[in-house]
């Protein structure tokens, strides 16, 4: 059966040259299988015939038999008309209009042959009435046998070549038809039992032609674990792979730096979420295999910290650490904070960045290859070539989704076997899209500030109300702190009307004439850009104008004020990471977010969550309800959008996490994959991988 499904589709009645060529292009449908796997977006009950004089103008769609009465036609200009059908059942009279295709309806529809009608009634000249109906004659239909009619996503192109989901409806049924014999299984019998799972073939046919909305929702629940499923087996499987294929090396000691660093140079007692992580991270270097941690948590919740106490573990074994940042600003911050961590202790500590030339650039490769240099902070610069560790045992990789995998795995080679990673990042991932973006890396969270921080509080004002908020922002520069006003563009684009960052920093240069202003944004020259920053982080500015350039790893304490304009623009992640640029303090701190009067109801449940919580997990979890997995911070950037056709991260988390542990229990059960009883299974998964991205390998 495999045989039909990979079928061109070209080849099914009612397609032909044409139509294949434009359900390749605007669907991707390019075989029976993949006609098959093009999945409804919606159902509607046919099952039910109501009277006309029952119908409303507020009512969903309906169905009702009858005959055409007779037809009008209205002139409505040059080469337009309307063609309207007065319909009756016996109980009332409705009208039927076509605005287009009134000839044909003309043609094809006979007065006094009985019809059912569907579509949506609104009340038109005091009369119901449907604009462009669906007809079918009533000798061809069987309402008990109709139940759910599934609606098709087109596009416009293809609506105007008569594709309409009708069309793709009538294709789907004529291809399902056509297979007389069962699908092949791609779950074993085992699996379908124990997870009180539907088959294969019953679920293909049943997610098109449903009888009723339990066996629709059976069918889903079937083919959307079959697509996360798959989606795991190769994340664990290549994860465990890996696990068995590189051992780590192995920090058996807790030596003078770690207890020097613990005991005198700790800034504040640790959370206990910190402690927790330590405890995770000691148990994965000394263990023997290479650990690939993945450390999550809020801005300001102390991971440098953490990465830093790991590091200097490494260095108590005789191995280098390197810590790779996605921006010089970032590096250089890096380098600062874990300077102070340390003071006076004798721990090397260089940088290694673009803007590192000449002399000092050969003395820090100098000191890798020699071993003296025993902490690398850098950019992308500590991947090129020219740079050699003596004994590089340790890496952590900060806002890992800005570098790619390519990149990463080059950093990864300059050791004989692949270092110990830790991978950071402030931006919370949901734990059902962190499962599946990095799923070959074990978790930690730390989910608590340390003691002092107070929350920023959050506030929703309108752009009328910009003079009292300029006077907020006054009063607290005059209390001897700074603020951020964010914009969300650099020049204004044609087609908008976002304010222009260029006209905006004049106006408020002329809104607080008494203070100096700076300004940041992409396009500036890095070393514009580090000298405006320096200017902020000592002070010297008191207000900084900027784009998102600063959204992540400026690090101001003194800073209380961050004002985002436009904050419609913004998605719910990205607003929560500009947020976290102040709060750093002890002072308390203020988010504004600036929009205009009329918002959609998306955009207002956004402002609204954001108002409500700090708390980066909660608000991660709504961004990812509200604009799905494709679309979040670094997934799209790193090519990693999702290629799920009916299963859908954000909704299906108890599906993901199902999925997550079957995947588990079959690798801790065939390790090898040699076991018979799964060989469907390994079978189906090498068939699926065929020019597909590897879902394990990405991290």
């Amino acid at each position: 059966m495999t045989d039909i499904l990979s079928q061109d589709i070209q080849f099914l009645p009612g397609v032909g040259p044409a139509r294949k060529k434009l359900l390749a292009e605007e669907a991707g449908i390019n075989t029976y299988g993949d006609l098959l796997t093009y999945y409804p977006y919606k159902y509607v009950d046919r099952s039910r015939l109501y009277s006309i004089r029952e119908l409303t103008g507020d009512m969903p769609y309906v169905q009702v038999r009858g005959k055409i009465l007779s037809y009008e036609t209205f002139v409505m200009g040059p080469r337009k008309e309307r063609v309207v059908a007065h319909f009756s059942d016996g109980t009332a009279v409705m009208d039927l209009t076509w605005f287009n295709g009134g000839k044909y309806a003309k043609k094809t529809y006979r007065p006094g042959t009985p019809y059912i009608v569907f579509g949506k009634p609104t009340v038109f000249g005091g009369r119901i009435n449907v604009v462009h109906p669906d007809i079918d004659e009533a000798s061809t239909l069987e309402l008990s046998s109709m139940g759910l009619q599934p609606y098709y996503p087109t596009t416009e192109k293809m609506k105007k070549a008569g594709l309409t989901s009708r069309s793709i409806e009538r294709l789907t049924k004529g291809l399902v038809e056509r297979l007389k014999t069962p699908l092949a299984e791609t779950l074993t019998e085992g699996q379908l039992a124990r997870l009180h799972l539907m088959g294969r073939d019953e679920a293909l046919r049943a997610i098109h032609y449903p009888k009723d909305a339990r066996q629709l929702e059976r069918a889903r629940a079937r083919l959307k674990f079959e697509e996360l499923f798959y989606v795991q087996l190769g994340i664990v499987r290549y994860a465990s792979d890996q696990r068995r294929k590189y051992r780590g090396y192995v920090f058996a000691r807790v030596g003078g730096c770690f207890n020097t660093f613990y005991s005198e140079r700790l800034p504040f007692a640790l959370t206990e979420a910190q402690k927790r992580v330590m405890r995770e991270i000691r148990r994965d270097v000394g263990s023997g295999r290479q650990m690939n941690r993945l450390l999550q948590g809020d801005v300001g919740s102390g991971k440098t910290l953490v990465a830093l106490m790991s590091m200097l573990l490494a260095i108590d074994n005789g191995y280098q650490a390197c810590i790779m940042a996605p921006t010089e600003i970032l590096a250089e911050q890096h380098l600062a904070t874990i300077r102070a961590f340390l003071g006076p202790m004798a721990v090397r500590v260089e940088l290694l960045t673009g803007i590192v030339k000449g002399k000092r650039r050969r003395e820090v490769l100098d000191g890798l290859a020699s071993g003296s240099v025993q902490i690398l902070v850098g950019t992308h610069a500590v991947i090129e070539d020219s740079v050699r560790f003596a004994r590089l045992g340790f890496v952590v990789v900060d806002e890992q989704h800005r570098f790619g995998v390519a990149q990463r795995a080059k950093l990864w080679a300059k050791s004989d076997r692949p270092p110990h990673i830790l991978v950071m990042t402030a931006t919370p991932i949901p734990r059902t899209l962190a499962m599946t973006l990095y799923g070959d890396l074990d978790v930690s969270v730390i989910d608590e500030l340390p003691p002092g921080r107070k929350p920023v509080a959050t506030q929703h004002v309108y752009d009328s109300q910009l003079p009292r908020l300029y006077d907020s922002i006054r009063r607290q520069v005059r209390l001897g702190r700074q603020a951020y006003i964010v914009f969300p563009l650099i020049e204004e684009s044609e087609k908008s009307d976002l304010k222009n960052l260029e006209a905006g920093y004049e106006q408020l240069r002329e809104v607080f004439p008494e203070m100096r202003l700076g300004k940041v944004h992409g396009r500036m020259k890095p070393a514009e850009k580090d000298a405006e920053m320096q200017l902020f982080v000592s002070g010297e500015t008191q207000i900084l104008v900027a784009t998102t350039v600063i959204e992540v790893g400026v690090n101001v304490p003194n800073a209380s004020v961050m004002v985002i304009l436009d904050a419609q623009r913004f998605g719910l992640s990205q607003l929560h990471q500009l947020r976290g640029r102040v709060g750093r303090g002890a002072e308390q701190s203020y988010c504004i977010l600036v929009t205009p009067f009329k918002l959609s109801d998306d955009t207002r449940k956004r402002i609204d969550i954001l108002c409500e919580t700090n708390d980066g997990f909660r608000i991660a979890e709504a961004d990812l309800k509200l604009r799905g997995p494709g679309d979040l911070e670094g997934t799209q950037q790193s090519g990693m959008a999702f290629d799920l056709k009916i299963a859908d991260i954000a909704r299906d988390g108890q599906l993901v996490q199902m999925a997550r542990d079957e995947a588990q229990r079959i690798i801790e059960a065939d390790p090898d994959c040699h076991d018979p009883r799964h060989a469907l299974l390994w079978e189906r998964l090498r068939q699926l991988r065929k020019g597909q991205v590897n879902w394990g390998a990405i991290s």
